[in-house]
């Protein structure tokens, strides 16, 4: 490692980067004149603490450390014991000089070119000297010659770049050569895990679906299971959304299951309602009217507004202002939680900006509390009761019920106002150990969403907390089955404790769950800075193949729940497997499983998602920092990877054929230009690799992305009388339209599922950014072999879109099973884009864009833009802020 340029050899850096960053010394003094102003202008200066108080504090800490428990059994910081009275557990923020003004210093690990930051350690004020001793673990896929280590002075304003340290790429790889030779996963992966905030639950039942109803009895009705776990809830029912309406009606179809028929008549009989007519708010309300604690999280949209001389929908469309005023003088308790940027954050990061002649907030408008989930009580036994979570593309509100058939025209109230724009999403239900971190995470949103009204005018008596007393203290209700009031630590091999009574199934039920990720990584690399009038650094490079377990993800960050260590708790924060943004605690779990899963994967991968943009730093035309996560780049290494191996190898990938709304806009239009740049980069790995192998293939042999879409004859039942307004009136003429792909998940070798809220952009993956939570889940007495739930629910979804079942479909990888797919999917297209009205096998259809051999992506000859609705299918960059759409 040298403090001069960086110059050497391009390596692929490809792997698990664990480091810590220890401390730094003789740096210089930066913010005299920043200090002076921020004392005199900004805020007060901070309490000085003497150096020998430091040492005492250490001392104390030798003598008696606080133990944290891994387990959430055990989650101090957020017990239902301790939820008033944690701050006295937090050490100070380390500071250096409290007499003279001096830098502020934290460091970050940066791959260029483009700039694309790693990591980057927590802030010690007014130091000169700072010990971070921070450990992180970040997973890299990137071309580099080296990889930088930047030291930089925090400011409320931004930060100054104080100096850089290079170490070279290769240097890197060849320490760890040997490993990165195979990154093939051994037969028993799914044992090992990785580090996450929620461990590996075992004895979970999952049941997936697919659209919000599915006829009875090929498969079951999410809206409808929903629907009676709310009506049996006999103590809780939560909801956290983005957005939730109150007038959605969660039954729709004619028939119902007979568990929901037996209930609708009891609820008849009692209290002279009648379920099927029951819109949700009115639901919600008949079940606190039965005594049961209903609670909303609901997204507050900071664009939206309700008031007496100014009313606005907020550019979302949620309705949030609605669902706050219909549950207003009832006994339901909901919550508008805006995306509010951490108060730790600086200025710079906090700023407004100027868009389209508003005033919005950096965090607090332009991210989102992006998480779907409902949580209720449901029976265990005669005697007992469980927590039972659903979630995914969870979204209860208006547009998002469907079913695999996909009607556009059919059941419109109007048909002269068709189509109506067809849903597809992924969801599911979660009983056993994982639902109680679900639990976990609604109870750290709400405390931090609820914080403010806690503290109003410095008033911390019980009478100003009534919204933290909201939730109820399971560890008091015995008939409830809970962890609460346990206390254990995790086993050496990383797995959960968990109590057998929590289990939903026995382990050695062949239906039981577990989770399932494994992770290959570089060696440790310990580095300690020296900074003084000659630059030094050292590197200490051992080995580690520590991992961990988990199944419940996330992207968060202290900034939206309550219960992190502070970033300089470091023992902590690497306990709980966070990230350190300088003064902020993250999470990044949900790109970490994505990236794992994708990396063991070894037949094929399938994904479906609303978004696919990442991997910016290797766009061929534009490269950007902005949506650095691996997702797009890892699917294109596999793939490489498969044949250089010579090993067979299919990835499939949907999504919408244009984002939602207006496909010209200019947002629209942007996040299409990011969609085209991660396809080309990715078809071009692909290829070179093709090349460098001598193979003949095409790059879509093994990579395809596809879109969903439907068209309906007319059956001489059209009586339009109005003439409708475009961009409907081309989709209503030829009786067609895209089906739209809301759907968070994805398939790995039919062996291991992630389902849930994210989305596959930086947005959804950052952790800093939108809010969002998933599942991975997997069946270890189905290991690499078809017949188990995930095989199941993989058939189900490919049955919807080919609309056949045939035996290739037991095989993705094989060419006889991408061939099958991909002939289907250009005659759907042809179908959809001819002038004659014909009818689609099933709904998959081709990505309307041409693929050449070298990877180049273009238009397809005569499709420009989107049939009827128009838009230009490569997108277009504008002068809209690119962190929006990335």
């Amino acid at each position: 490692m040298s403090s001069g340029g960086g110059g050497g050899k391009q390596v692929l850096l490809h792997g698990d980067l664990e480091l810590t960053i220890h401390e730094a010394r003789g740096l210089p003094n930066m913010d005299v004149l920043s200090t002076l102003l921020r004392r005199l202008c900004i805020c007060p200066p901070s309490s000085p603490l003497s150096s020998s108080s430091n040492n005492n504090d250490k001392k104390k800490k030798k003598k008696k450390k606080r133990s944290v428990s891994r387990d959430y059994y055990d989650d101090s910081a957020t017990t239902t014991h301790h939820r008033h009275r944690h701050n006295h557990r937090h050490k100070p923020q380390p500071h250096g000089h409290h007499i003279l003004p001096t830098s502020d210093p934290y460091a970050a690990v940066v791959v260029p070119p483009p700039d694309v930051t790693l990591a980057r350690t927590h802030v010690v004020r007014n130091s000169e000297a700072p010990q971070w001793s921070t450990r992180v673990v970040v997973p890299l896929a990137h071309v580099a010659s080296h990889i930088l280590f930047q030291v930089k002075d925090a400011d409320h304003f931004g930060s100054d770049l104080i100096g850089v340290a290079y170490l070279a790429a290769d240097e890197v790889d060849d320490s760890n050569n040997n490993n990165n030779k195979s990154r093939g996963c051994p037969s028993c992966f799914w044992r090992d895990g990785i580090p996450a905030y929620f461990p590996l639950r075992r004895g979970c039942d999952v049941k997936l679906y697919q659209d919000a109803h599915v006829e009875q009895p090929a498969g079951g009705g999410c809206w409808e299971d929903l629907c009676l776990a709310i009506l049996n809830a006999q103590h809780l029912v939560y909801i956290v959304g983005w957005s939730v309406h109150t007038q959605v009606r969660l039954l729709r179809e004619s028939s119902m299951s007979p568990e929901m028929e037996e209930k609708a008549a009891e609820v008849r009989a009692m209290a002279g309602v009648r379920v099927e007519e029951m819109t949700l708010g009115h639901l919600l309300k008949y079940k606190s009217q039965e005594g049961v604690r209903v609670c909303l999280l609901v997204w507050d949209d900071k664009t939206s507004h309700d008031t007496f001389f100014f009313r606005s929908g907020g550019v979302m469309r949620t309705r949030d202002e609605d669902t706050n005023k219909f549950f207003r003088h009832s006994s339901v308790i909901c919550v508008l939680s805006p995306r509010y940027p951490s108060s730790k954050l600086s200025m710079f990061r906090q700023k407004s900006v100027v868009l389209k002649r508003r005033l919005l907030q950096m965090v607090g408008t332009l991210y989102t509390h992006h998480q779907k989930c409902v949580l209720v009580d449901t029976a265990a036994s005669e005697s007992t009761r469980r927590i039972t979570a659903f979630l995914g593309g969870l979204d209860l509100c208006a547009g998002r019920y469907d079913t695999p058939s996909h009607r556009l025209f059919r059941d419109a109230d109007d048909d002269s106002k068709g189509p109506r724009q067809p849903w597809h999403d992924l969801h599911c239900r979660i009983d056993g150990p994982a639902a109680y971190d679900v639990l976990r995470n609604f109870e750290q949103r709400w405390r931090k969403a609820t914080k403010p009204r806690a503290a109003v005018f410095g008033n911390k008596t019980p009478s100003h907390r009534w919204k933290d007393d909201a939730l109820l203290k399971l560890e008091r209700i015995p008939w409830i089955l809970s962890p609460y009031n346990t206390a254990r630590s995790a086993p050496a091999n990383g797995a959960a404790d968990d109590d057998r009574f929590l289990h939903a199934l026995a382990e050695d039920n062949p239906e039981c769950w577990h989770a399932q990720v494994t992770s290959n990584s570089f060696p440790v690399v310990i580095i300690i800075f020296f900074f003084s009038r000659r630059f030094f650094c050292r590197v200490v490079i051992t080995n580690n193949q520590k991992k961990k377990l988990k199944q419940v993800f996330r992207s968060i960050d202290s900034g939206s729940a309550k219960g992190f260590p502070r970033t300089w708790e470091t023992e902590e924060m690497e306990q709980f497997h966070l990230l350190c943004d300088k003064n902020v605690a993250v999470e990044q779990s949900i790109h970490t499983a994505y990236v794992h899963a994708i990396r063991c994967a070894q037949r094929f991968i399938y994904v479906e998602n609303q978004y696919l943009i990442g991997s910016s730093y290797a766009w061929p035309s534009y490269r950007h920092p902005g949506a650095s996560n691996l997702v797009p780049m890892e699917i294109a290494l596999k793939v490489a990877a498969k044949i250089r191996a010579g090993e067979r190898f299919a990835a499939y990938v949907v999504i919408p054929m244009w984002p939602e709304g207006n496909p010209g806009s200019g947002p629209a239009q942007e996040i299409l230009f990011w969609q085209r740049q991660t396809m080309e980069m990715m078809y071009q790995v692909v290829a070179t690799e093709i090349r460098r192998s001598g193979w003949t293939q095409h790059p879509q042999d093994y990579l395809n992305f596809y879109c969903l879409g439907n068209r309906e004859v007319d059956h001489g039942n059209d009586n339009n009388t109005h003439e409708p307004l475009p961009p409907a009136n081309g989709s209503r003429r030829h009786r067609r339209f895209m089906v739209y792909v809301h759907s968070k998940g994805m398939i790995v070798d039919d062996d291991y599922v992630i389902v849930g809220s994210a989305n596959i952009n930086q947005r959804s993956l950052a952790g800093s950014r939108d809010t969002e939570i998933a599942v991975g889940a997997y069946q270890p007495h189905h290991h690499l072999q078809n017949g188990g739930k995930v095989y199941g629910y993989r058939m189900s979804l490919w049955e919807e879109h080919l609309g056949v079942r045939r035996p290739e479909m037991d095989r993705p990888e094989s060419p006889e099973c991408v061939r099958m797919v991909n002939r289907i999917a250009r005659e759907n297209w042809a179908r959809y884009v001819s002038p004659d009205v014909m009818k689609l096998q099933g709904h998959l259809m081709r990505y309307p864009v041409h693929v050449s051999a070298d990877g180049r992506v273009s238009a397809l000859p005569g499709h420009d833009t989107f049939p009827d609705v128009g838009g230009r299918i490569l997108g277009s960059t504008n002068n809209l802020l690119d962190y929006l759409t990335m």
